[in-house]
């Protein structure tokens, strides 16, 4: 269904997106462990930047379980490194801007109507399948409790 996660254990699609304007980044270079993917609407957005920069913070935590953060919206690179910057950010942002939107509706979480990414988090794990999936209301900060919940259950 359009609106649910994709389903706890099945294989993660794989995907290679821009980092940098010459760097792809693939979800098959984190094998062997944990990935927690985060799909955002929009850099700059009020809420983008406060669950992004909350996901900054609890960075030290998510590496007690040597798991790998990957930001990902439809903005473009450069929109993203400005991000990154003034947010002092430090993990991958990756562009699903050509083809908009491919890796996002994958994982169901693409809002054809605004060309957007969904809020939407997932936690893959170290074999590339999906432990935990949540698509959030696009207005609300869904915070990292039950990303780091998922991480232990692995």
């Amino acid at each position: 269904m359009k609106d649910q996660p994709l389903k706890k254990g099945i294989k993660a699609p794989d995907f290679s997106l821009k980092s940098t304007p010459d760097q792809e980044v693939s979800l098959k270079d984190f094998l062997g462990k944990p990935v927690i993917l985060v799909f955002y609407p929009a850099d700059f957005s009020p809420v983008c930047g406060s669950e992004l920069t909350l996901f900054n913070e609890v960075l030290p935590e998510f590496k007690k379980y040597d798991a790998q953060l990957l930001g990902i919206s439809v903005d473009n690179i450069w929109s993203h490194l400005a991000f990154a910057k003034e947010r002092n950010l430090h993990f991958p942002l990756l562009s699903d801007f050509n083809p908009k939107g491919k890796v996002s509706k994958l994982y169901n979480a693409y809002q054809e109507e605004d060309g957007l990414s969904k809020r939407a988090l997932y936690v893959i794990d170290k074999d590339g399948v999906i432990a935990w999936g949540y698509i959030s209301p696009i207005g609300i900060n869904p915070g990292a409790d039950r990303i780091l919940k998922a991480l232990e259950e692995l």
